[in-house]
């Protein structure tokens, strides 16, 4: 493994990742591609897309004009702070190594400026703004920074607001099946918000409906989703009425039904006798 490499007058790097200490030269190495290691729990996608291959195409004719930032790994080699896309640039450009500039950070200033030196990236699917603001929120608050004004800080670099960050972060307790739906634009950001509300279990009823039905639930249907979870009144069965809303149309009434039933009946029980009975109903209207 390369850990030297001559000294490099960088003055635009401070801009871009910023530095603690006296301004100045800092030593940039070339290290092998093996030896720089992907960031725990790093949010940001690397695909092999058009725009990579263009990156690809730049390093094999310049190389990697900006260095990446890295920092010592106990076990061996260098943690990637910025330049995972740079790295598997240089991989595609059939490079053996690249250009870093090593720090010591801890972990929660490693992960202030890993999240800000990729959050202003145009094309953020809502999954990796999720993460990464959910990172950069718990980092802050490691630092002592607590209370309203947090929300504010971490969606500054993006432009957004404390809503639109907190909004962002509960997608970050979706299930990877409705998350990945929030990412293709099947759920809406606002919509994923407030089904994360949902317990583990609810939200794997809904994963099956939307399976089952074909359908995805609106920001109507998700607000009423969250209302009754929140209430403790959401059941399967209730799921499957809720998702189906605008086809059956949702109307309350109110009656005695529970002497009809067996006492042993729970209220989920009751609901799915009821709901099985009005769709037989339906079907028969329909057929005539």
């Amino acid at each position: 493994m390369k850990d030297s490499a001559s000294k490099v007058d960088f003055a635009s790097f401070d801009d871009l990742f910023g530095k603690e200490g006296n301004a100045g030269q800092e030593q940039v190495l070339t290290v092998d591609l093996g030896a720089l290691h992907t960031f725990n729990n790093h949010p940001f996608r690397v695909l092999h897309n058009e725009e990579m291959q263009e990156l690809a195409e730049s390093i094999k004719e310049r190389g990697v004009l900006v260095p990446g930032l890295v920092r010592p790994r106990k076990a061996g080699g260098y943690e990637l702070i910025a330049g995972h896309r740079r790295k598997y640039g240089s991989v595609l450009a059939g490079k053996k190594d690249m250009p870093v500039i090593c720090r010591e950070l801890s972990d929660d200033d490693a992960t202030l400026i890993m999240v800000d030196s990729n959050i202003q990236r145009e094309n953020l699917l809502p999954s990796e703004k999720a993460f990464a603001y959910r990172m950069k929120m718990e980092a802050l608050r490691h630092q002592g920074k607590k209370g309203g004004s947090t929300a504010q800080e971490v969606g500054e670099k993006a432009g957004d607001d404390a809503r639109k960050v907190q909004r962002y972060i509960r997608l970050t307790y979706l299930l990877q099946e409705l998350l990945d739906a929030v990412d293709n634009k099947k759920i809406p950001v606002i919509a994923g918000s407030d089904i994360s509300f949902l317990k583990a279990e609810e939200q794997e009823w809904l994963e099956d409906y939307i399976d089952e039905l074909g359908k995805y639930p609106t920001g109507g249907i998700a607000t009423e989703l969250k209302k009754f979870s929140q209430n403790g009144e959401l059941t399967r069965a209730l799921v499957k009425v809720l998702l189906q809303g605008k086809e059956l149309g949702c109307v309350k009434v109110s009656v005695n039904i529970r002497e009809y039933f067996p006492a042993e009946y729970k209220k989920e029980d009751i609901e799915g006798v009821i709901y099985s009975l009005l769709e037989k109903w339906k079907a028969e209207q329909n057929n005539e």
